[in-house]
């Protein structure tokens, strides 16, 4: 992971290294905010259910997020601020516990 991410902040990264720092962090998130009230979209790599609270099983989630895969490695490494990303329109928070900011960023 270490050399995708590197080429990620160089902005040398190939898609692959893409995909994978996407899916890394996501899977970072679900560790470290488990749950199912919130869904997180990063199309088109993937989507997770994270953050305590009301269960999601069945339609439209209680809250979703989605992002554009840069904007996301970029709030899981530190170098974009959620509010940053929600005002400049590169991310879209809709819900009850859709502000990811307690859980960003996942490395220093």
């Amino acid at each position: 992971m270490a050399p995708a991410l590197e080429r990620f902040r160089s902005g040398s990264a190939e898609e692959g290294d893409v995909r994978l720092l996407v899916r890394h962090f996501l899977a970072v998130l679900l560790e470290q905010a488990p749950g199912r009230s919130v869904e997180l979209r990063v199309p088109p790599y993937a989507a997770v259910q994270v953050v305590g609270g009301l269960t999601h099983k069945r339609g439209r989630p209680p809250a979703v997020v989605e992002t554009d895969p840069s904007t996301w490695v970029s709030l899981a490494t530190g170098a974009l601020d959620w509010s940053d990303a929600v005002r400049d329109g590169r991310v879209t928070a809709t819900g009850e516990r859709s502000d990811l900011t307690p859980y960003l960023p996942l490395l220093g």
